[in-house]
């Protein structure tokens, strides 16, 4: 194995870090300032670099761009005695596969470095099916993703519990992944529940656990999710969902950070960051008496709002090619390309599924297209034909996108004149039809001067369609 390099001008953080990496029996290369480090590049890449953020010269950040041109897919846990917002949204903006900051506990940091060196191993640069597997997990041009990416960004040094709210499909247990892998607990457990997919009597033993005898088939103690995610992040999806009486085991661990197993009559400690989801209005539910207020409020301490993907169309194509991509990955085929126009027809769907939808499509053509380009025939038949899925007529702004991306895809020229020629046929025959052929009411409903609508009537050849008063 290579070796991981430690990098920092710090003397007895070098010690510190080698020795425990010696008793790990994990080779490793020391440098006392980052400009060292990339003059050995070319002898003997690392495994993994552990580094300093700001030292003499060449800082961390300097260091890990540069080594990025060479080694994309390298780890770098950046070190820093300067715990602030700046230095962490920097490395992670850089590519880095963790924050560190100091003083740090050396388990907790060798436990990094061997995720560190884990994840190394599944990667090779020069695999281009691995750059699938790098990939972002969440995409999004818009700027309601990028307010979500904030938000990330900010809530990475804080403990504080986190209620992501938005609709099924829309990417909540993703967040809850990347708020969890760039927090200070991603060396630890990320344990995710569906409190909504477990029966309401094995829920409570699901969470808390159960001790041996405590019911009929408990041969055994058994830990529970909160149990499981000691040090790291208990991710409770669809709370809204959960029963009465668990809501309220579930407020005093919030509140006093401790609870008993089922059948247990001795308390313990959970040291457990909580992210909870829900696709339902809590607010709401908290009115019917169907959510404790009390238990709301402890969940509510930061919300997230993730955006349907209909209020942010702009990430459509981006999710697509993503998607279909990763798709040809899996398979082991080639990667599909949408046409113009079949990309304007998905991006005017309403996709009530959301994301999860979006990537089933692209599975879908990935597997059933005949074509490596896809056309809008050869999307999925019920995506054609769904007048629920589809942007209907109504919305005529997306029908008249969909209607020009077709034929720009075709080549036609001449689109304004053509287009803009049939808006105002439409809006005068609609019009006249409403004023049964009064030409004056007809103008003055549509804001125009009756002249100005006798000249458009003879140059669009509606004179039938219209009587004088």
């Amino acid at each position: 194995m290579k070796p991981v390099w430690i990098i920092d001008d710090d003397k007895s953080i070098r010690w510190v870090i080698e020795k425990a990496l010696t008793r790990e029996g994990i080779e490793y290369k020391s440098f006392a300032a980052a400009h060292e480090g990339l003059e050995a590049l070319d002898d003997e890449p690392p495994q993994v670099v552990i580094s300093d953020i700001r030292m003499p010269g060449t800082s961390g950040l300097d260091f890990m761009q540069k080594l990025k041109l060479k080694l994309p897919t390298t780890p770098v846990i950046i070190m820093t005695a300067y715990s602030d917002l700046e230095s962490a949204v920097a490395a992670f903006q850089g590519g880095a596969f963790e924050y560190l900051p100091k003083p740090f506990d050396i388990d907790h940091a060798v436990e990094l470095i061997r995720r560190a060196i884990d994840e190394s191993r599944h990667v090779s640069p020069q695999s281009d099916s691995d750059k699938v597997e790098t990939a972002p997990e969440i995409l999004g041009s818009a700027p309601s993703m990028q307010e979500v990416f904030r938000a990330v960004g900010r809530l990475s040094q804080s403990h504080a519990t986190i209620l992501i709210t938005g609709e099924s499909g829309s990417g909540k247990e993703l967040v809850a992944h990347a708020l969890h892998r760039h927090s200070l607990r991603a060396a630890k457990p990320f344990i995710a529940i569906n409190t909504a997919a477990i029966p309401k009597d094995l829920l409570e033993s699901e969470l808390f656990g159960h001790e041996r005898g405590a019911f009929t088939g408990a041969a055994t103690t058994r830990r529970g999710r909160f149990e499981q995610a000691e040090g790291g992040t208990l991710f409770l999806d669809e709370i809204g969902d959960m029963p009465a009486e668990l809501q309220t085991r579930l407020l005093r661990v919030l509140s006093d950070g401790q609870f008993y197993r089922v059948g247990g009559h001795l308390p313990l400690t959970a040291n457990v960051r909580v992210i909870a989801a829900t696709h339902q209005d809590l607010d709401q539910r908290v009115k019917l008496g169907l959510f404790r207020e009390d238990l709301y409020h402890r969940l509510n301490v930061i919300r997230l709002r993730l955006p349907a993907l209909r209020e942010r169309r702009e990430d459509v194509p981006l999710l697509a090619k993503h998607f279909l991509t990763k798709s040809a990955h899996e398979l082991g085929v080639d990667v599909k390309r949408l046409s113009d126009a079949a990309t304007a027809y998905l991006t005017g769907l309403e996709f009530p599924g959301n994301v999860r939808q979006l990537e089933n499509i692209c599975h879908w053509i990935t597997v059933m297209a005949p074509g490596q380009q896809v056309e809008i025939a050869d999307l999925p038949p019920d995506v054609r034909v769904n007048d629920k899925t589809v942007v209907t007529d109504s919305n005529w702004q997306r029908a008249l996108e969909r209607e020009v991306a077709a034929l720009l895809a075709r080549g036609d020229r001449n689109i304004f004149d053509g287009l803009n020629r049939a808006f105002e046929t439409a809006l005068i025959v609609r019009a006249l039809e409403h004023t049964a052929g009064k030409r004056i009411e007809a103008a003055t409903l549509l804001g125009i001067g009756r002249n100005t609508l006798t000249r458009k009537i003879a140059e669009l050849n509606l004179s039938a369609e219209s009587k004088e008063e």
